[in-house]
């Protein structure tokens, strides 16, 4: 029976993280994936919908140009939008084979290997891995579980992948649908509204169970995001429960599907479209590894592994990523990844903090944050100040004639005004958030941040605008500019927010 240093079970963005991560620290690594090296990263997720993402927004920002000159809306064939989504995936595939092709044979001396095949635990350092008409058995002394998620059900409605459709199978349809309901209002539910009613082909509704959208996020985000759908013509049924949903023989609309909803108020409401997308989260790939034979826990209500940083309950078997049913981002898993290959290799690695992690939601206008939001701070009964400045103020934003956001900056309540956090909603947000995680990361006051030149006309200066405000040396004064400025404070013992 061969023998390896660290088996890492599945090729997603974690595990492959993971196994480069090992082979660097000189352990030999055998990377084991069933399907597609990858895995949802780069298929059925992040790579390919922000790919429909960016395609909608030029389809977009095209017809607003088009509207301008009073002229006919573009319409973008389907069959090039996924034209487009798959050659992004196929470039990125092709990168990962080209780079595991030569680390195998030359690259990494000996110390990369990699097995096609499902695999499951017979002991807690055996490993088998088995495909048809083949079956491996191979020891190893440290064991990665990478095996990502996929799409949550819905108990007693049936995704059949043609009519009801989940995030995996969406990017099969073979034209625009041309209604869509979606069920599930958080981040992948309004990112594939933002998308759909982008394109311009589709009437989108929109379930939210909850009182809006984006419920994660502090209410003056998630209503921007709202206007902005509605604007485009989304429906957005506000706490709605979806009371059934059916598939039906086609009309002569095209309809397919029916759903009922109910209200709060007694109201109930029957809904036909031709599609509909379920969207209520992802659960973890663990249930065929024989989790039990490995010696490793699981949580008896949830199912997910019962973790202590990466570590399961036996010390030499990690997870990471998807796989330990939280935490659903690559650029968390890819960090967990490597983190759990420097502990094996017996680095002196800092525990894992997840108090700086950068996130962006692909919408119109699309969300950025780092750290906490105010929402955060009150469930924790943390006193903070907070800073906010409308995108109308920023000489870039003008010149972009993309004027619908805000930054936020939110920072200690104390002399320090140290950040704990921010949002930003609005064109090029993702690019502003960098500086503030690295400052939250080392606890930097929100005073450094004000001395920073940054460049003229950039986004970014909105964020030291905050920083000004935060300290009473902004360039616009908020008692001038009380809708476009805002500073404000709140304590545990405050009812609401006190402007500052």
């Amino acid at each position: 029976m061969e023998h390896f240093d660290l088996c890492v079970i599945g090729a997603g963005p974690a595990g492959y993280a993971a196994a480069m991560r090992g082979i660097d620290l000189g352990q030999r690594v055998l990377l084991v994936e069933r399907d597609r090296v990858g895995g949802t990263g780069i298929y059925n997720g992040a790579l390919t919908s922000k790919t429909m993402w960016e395609i909608a927004q030029r389809v977009s920002s095209a017809n607003a140009l088009m509207r301008t000159r009073g002229r006919e809306p573009f319409r973008l064939d389907w069959s090039e939008v996924m034209k487009a989504v798959q050659e992004a995936a196929f470039e990125r595939k092709y990168l990962y084979a080209c780079h595991m092709q030569l680390l195998a044979s030359h690259g990494s001396s000996g110390r990369f290997h990699h097995e096609r095949g499902d695999a499951l635990f017979l002991d807690p350092n055996v490993i088998r891995i088995q495909r048809p008409g083949h079956i491996r058995d191979v020891r190893a002394a440290h064991v990665i579980i990478a095996t990502g998620s996929r799409p949550r059900s819905i108990p007693g409605i049936t995704a059949d992948e043609r009519r009801i459709l989940t995030s995996d199978g969406i990017f099969g349809l073979e034209e625009y649908p041309r209604s869509i309901v979606i069920i599930g209002a958080g981040v992948i539910g309004c990112e594939f509204a933002t998308i759909f009613s982008l394109l311009g082909n589709t009437r989108v509704h929109l379930i939210d169970r909850a009182e809006r959208i984006l419920p994660m996020e502090d209410s003056d985000v998630s209503e921007v995001v709202a206007q902005s759908l509605e604007r485009r013509g989304v429906i957005i049924h506000r706490q709605a429960k979806l009371e059934s949903i059916v598939t039906i023989e086609p009309d002569a609309e095209g309809h397919e599907v029916e759903y009922r909803l109910s209200y709060p108020d007694g109201r109930q409401e029957t809904v036909r479209v031709e599609k509909a997308l379920l969207s209520v989260g992802r659960i973890a790939n663990t249930e065929a590894l024989d989790l039990a034979a490995g010696g490793v826990r699981t949580d008896a209500r949830t199912g997910n592994i019962v973790m202590d940083g990466t570590r399961t309950s036996v010390p030499h078997i990690h997870a990471v990523g998807d796989a330990t049913g939280s935490n659903m981002l690559v650029n968390l898993g890819e960090m967990e990844g490597r983190h759990a290959a420097e502990l094996i290799a017996g680095t002196d690695a800092a525990p894992l903090v997840y108090d700086n992690i950068s996130t962006i939601m692909f919408l119109d206008p699309e969300v950025a944050g780092v750290g906490l939001n105010e929402q955060d701070c009150r469930k924790r009964g943390l006193a903070y100040r907070m800073a906010r400045v409308d995108y109308a103020c920023l000489a870039r934003a003008i010149a972009m004639r993309r004027t619908k956001g805000f930054f936020k900056v939110i920072v200690t309540d104390d002399a320090e005004m140290r950040v704990l956090g921010m949002r930003a909603v609005g064109e090029h947000a993702s690019s502003a958030i960098e500086a503030v995680a690295l400052m939250i990361k080392l606890g930097v006051p929100v005073r450094e941040l004000a001395d920073l030149i940054h460049p003229h006309p950039s986004i970014t200066e909105g964020v030291q605008e905050c920083a000004r405000l935060l300290l009473g040396t902004s360039l616009f004064k908020p008692e001038v500019f009380a809708d476009k400025l805002r500073c404000a404070a709140w304590s545990p013992d405050q009812t609401s927010v006190a402007a500052a």
